[in-house]
Formats: C-alpha cells, sequence, structure tokens
C-alpha cells in the first residue's frame, strides 16, 4: 500500500512538472510571437519612400500671400514632412513606404490653367529653373505608383489626373524672340490615370513645315488622339518609364506595355528645353471632388 501511494505522489509530481514546463514553454512561444508582431509593426511605421528630392520642387494647392500657388523648393522640400502647409497635401504613408499627393479644386492655380496640383517640377540644379534638358541630351524617368483614391464625376466614372508630365520650356533668348512674358512652352507629353488606365497624350505639330521661330508658338501645336494602354492598373501598383533620345520617345508601363513616339513632331520638338513633372495634377472642378496619388519610388537621369 505505501509503494502504491508512493507511485501515486511521483506521477502526480512529474504530472506537475510537465504541465508547469509547457505552461511556461506557450508562454514563451506567445511572449515570442507578440515580440514578433511588435517588431514587424515597428519595422512597418519606419518605411519610406525610396524618392531623392533633392532635385525637385513641389506645387501644391493652396494659395501664397501672392495668390499664387504654394512652392517649396530644395532644401526646404526635404523636410517637407514638418512644414505645415504641405501636410494636407503632400504626406508620407509610413505603413506603405509612399509620398501621397493630394489634390482638389481650389483657387491654387498656374498660369493658363483651370485646375489645382500637387505636383513635383524637376530641378536639374536644386532651387533652379533655368536649367533644363533637350532630347538631344537625352532623359530617363521611371516611378513606382498607385492611384490611392479618387472621386466619381457624374457620369460615374473616376475623376482623371496627370501622374507624369514632360514639360516644354523656352529659353530666355527663345522667350525674348517672339515676345512672350514668360518661358512657358507646351508640355510634350501627359500621362494619366483615367478611370483606371493609363493614357498618354501628346503634341503634334500644326503645319509641319514651319520655321523654327514659328515652332516656339504655342500655337503651332495641337494635342494628338491620345493612347490608352491595354491593362486595366486600377487602383494596384504599377510602373511607368519614360525614355527620351533625340527625335524619340517611349513610354513604357509596367515592363509590358511600350507606346513608341519616333516622327517630324518629335524631331523638330527637340528646338525646346524640357523637364519631368510627377504627383497629382487633378483635373477636375466639381465640387468635393479629390484624388491621392501615391508614390513608392521616383527616379531621373540624364
Amino acid at each position: 500500500m505505501k509503494r502504491f501511494r508512493k507511485e501515486i505522489l511521483v506521477t502526480l509530481l512529474i504530472t506537475l512538472l510537465t504541465v508547469n514546463a509547457t505552461s511556461q514553454n506557450n508562454e514563451s512561444s506567445v511572449a515570442e510571437s507578440e515580440t514578433k508582431v511588435n517588431k514587424k509593426k515597428r519595422k512597418a511605421k519606419v518605411r519610406l519612400p525610396d524618392i531623392d528630392l533633392s532635385h525637385w520642387k513641389v506645387t501644391l494647392p493652396v494659395a501664397n500671400d501672392e495668390g499664387k500657388p504654394y512652392e517649396i523648393d530644395p532644401p526646404e522640400i526635404l523636410d517637407f514632412a514638418s512644414i505645415e502647409i504641405a501636410k494636407p497635401y503632400m504626406y508620407i504613408d509610413s505603413t506603405q513606404g509612399a509620398i501621397i499627393f493630394h489634390a482638389m479644386p481650389t483657387d491654387s492655380k498656374t498660369r493658363n490653367t483651370k485646375y489645382s496640383r500637387s505636383e513635383l517640377r524637376e530641378q536639374m540644379v536644386s532651387g533652379e529653373n533655368n536649367v533644363n534638358w533637350t532630347f538631344a541630351q537625352g532623359a530617363y524617368m521611371k516611378g513606382k505608383l498607385a492611384m490611392e483614391e479618387s472621386t466619381k464625376g457624374s457620369d460615374g466614372k473616376y475623376h482623371r489626373t496627370i501622374i507624369m508630365q514632360i514639360h516644354g520650356r523656352l529659353t530666355n533668348e527663345q522667350r525674348d524672340l517672339i515676345g512672350a512674358d514668360d518661358n512657358n512652352a507646351p508640355p510634350i507629353l501627359k500621362i494619366y490615370w483615367d478611370n483606371g488606365k493609363v493614357r498618354v497624350k501628346t503634341k503634334i505639330l500644326k503645319n509641319p513645315s514651319a520655321t523654327d521661330e514659328e515652332l516656339l508658338h504655342e500655337a503651332a501645336w495641337d494635342d494628338d488622339e491620345g493612347f490608352n494602354f491595354d491593362q486595366e492598373v486600377g487602383f494596384r501598383k504599377f510602373t511607368l518609364e519614360v525614355k527620351v533620345s533625340d527625335g524619340k520617345m517611349v513610354v513604357v508601363l509596367n515592363n509590358t506595355e511600350y507606346k513608341v513616339y519616333e516622327n517630324i513632331h518629335m524631331r523638330r520638338w527637340g528646338i525646346f528645353e524640357n523637364y519631368f513633372k510627377a504627383g497629382n495634377y487633378f483635373q477636375s472642378r466639381d465640387e468635393g471632388s479629390f484624388s491621392k496619388v501615391k508614390y513608392y519610388e521616383l527616379e531621373v537621369s540624364h
């Protein structure tokens, strides 16, 4: 009997030790899991976009003291996240590692347009607008982006916005030659997010035989019929590339679809200087409308 009781006590002791060890292992596993989750959360909070802003300025959909669109040049733009006036329109999504460009109809409009924008403008020399590039010199831009959010119009379609551009620019000499009061020239390239698809618009000459001086006038150029890529990007992440060389421009979507422009219009466009733009140039004046464009990556080379 004593032996039997002793065996029972030993069995109970072993059982208690086993349960306690299992409990400690479970607690340890839970603690380790929580630590891993917390580490993941901490890691997600510090994801930053792969975008060097040292050669970009931003135009915001808010007016400055002179009633013109508010702009932030380098080096101030490098600290845009702490600039109060920029926070509603250009801010970091640290969970996705992206910059959000938020635009809506406001009274802050650049010259010759009725639309507002939260958009970057390339500066080859930081803080300087007078140093730009030509097609002969070549240029390349690549962006990884997505439409974050967009309102719909009365037709049931999403409002469209321009997400990339190549804008022309007159040199000071060209400006003075034609008597213009600024250096503005037409954009040779506009890339739209258009109801979930990517649409490309460019310029064509009304008269391909026009003189070089006539080319400098905006009235010499017309819009082409446009081109839609087959893929529907919707609200998913996608990649756009723009490759420019002498007399040629190529637009690439997701490294699978290409649109090539190589014609007299591209060749004669070589008379202009150019600069890249990227962000959210919103194309609606509907009350309450807006869109948010998310850029994960943006790079430029020449």
